[in-house]
């Protein structure tokens, strides 16, 4: 637990200062697609914007994650923090449609760009991004919310790198159209990075067996304990990053080792597959055998 109240600390101090390095950023990088007339740098830029939101609701579901369990909801407000996730892989989708469509607009026509002042800013952008991402990797892995953020930051970066490929081309070539094919490009890499993490958020919404488990591994383990016959009605989901719920019907030959089993189940869930919150319901053979002739 005090594990758990650390991570989030760092996450939230993580979260906060990449949104205020990004929401600096943007505004320089907004001003800087207007006066050199790039679609890259604009397409960047209201990528940023969403990343400012999106560093945003982060940090609030963070922060109405730590509220405590009320009556109505009895796990807390842990799942806020999913809904962050999905709905900013369904921003990073939107922005990308808007990409797009200002892309194919460009492509009819291809407009002159001040190619100069947009690789210097795209340069700058650059290396914003990479301090972000910086500041971010060290807790990308423990929340999906965080994973969110971190994939949107990434977005930026690869905008950053694509602005600058095609000022480079637009400088030395004159060819225009690279600013709106690079924009679709960064548009392409943003969806591939973003839909592993909305498959996800709607897996765990789903109350889908986590990816990173088997469900027979379970099962065999659970059966593997002396006493254990049968397994049914099991059940393994994820409530937030890194917290998995179990629960599951064990047949077991007789009461007396009840109290046995049940603690010998609860230590191999958690040492063998990290799963902390498990409901087991204990049923005795000749129970389970009354039931049957009974049906």
């Amino acid at each position: 637990m005090e594990n758990q109240r650390r991570d989030l600390a760092r996450n939230r101090r993580d979260l906060a200062i990449t949104l205020i390095i990004t929401g600096g950023f943007c505004i320089v990088e907004l001003v800087g697609g207007v006066l050199t007339n790039s679609l890259a740098l604009l397409s960047d830029a209201g990528h940023m914007f969403a990343d400012v939101a999106a560093l945003g609701v982060s940090l609030f579901a963070l922060y109405l994650s730590q509220r405590p369990p009320t009556a109505s909801k009895t796990f807390g407000y842990h799942r806020v923090e999913i809904l962050a996730a999905f709905v900013n892989g369904l921003g990073l989708w939107l922005i990308v449609g808007l990409i797009f469509h200002e892309a194919y607009r460009r492509l009819l026509d291809p407009p002159a760009v001040r190619s100069g002042g947009m690789i210097v800013i795209a340069v700058v952008g650059l290396a914003v991004n990479i301090a972000s991402l910086w500041v971010l990797h060290g807790s990308h892995d423990e929340s999906l919310n965080v994973r969110a953020a971190f994939v949107h930051v990434l977005g930026d970066a690869l905008g950053s790198v694509g602005a600058v490929t095609a000022g480079v081309i637009m400088y030395t070539t004159g060819w225009y159209p690279a600013d709106p094919m690079v924009s679709v490009a960064i548009g392409l890499l943003i969806l591939y990075s973003s839909w592993g993490i909305v498959r996800e958020a709607v897996d765990i919404l789903m109350q889908g067996t986590p990816r990173e488990l088997v469900l027979g591994d379970v099962e065999r383990s659970l059966l593997e304990i002396g006493g254990v016959s049968e397994v049914h009605d099991l059940h393994v989901w994820t409530l937030t990053s890194g917290r998995y719920l179990l629960s599951a019907h064990l047949v077991i030959a007789g009461e007396r080792q009840a109290r046995t089993i049940l603690d010998t189940a609860q230590v191999r869930l958690r040492d063998q597959f990290g799963i902390s919150h498990a409901t087991l319901q204990l049923d005795p053979e000749d129970a389970c055998a009354e039931e049957f002739r009974i049906h």
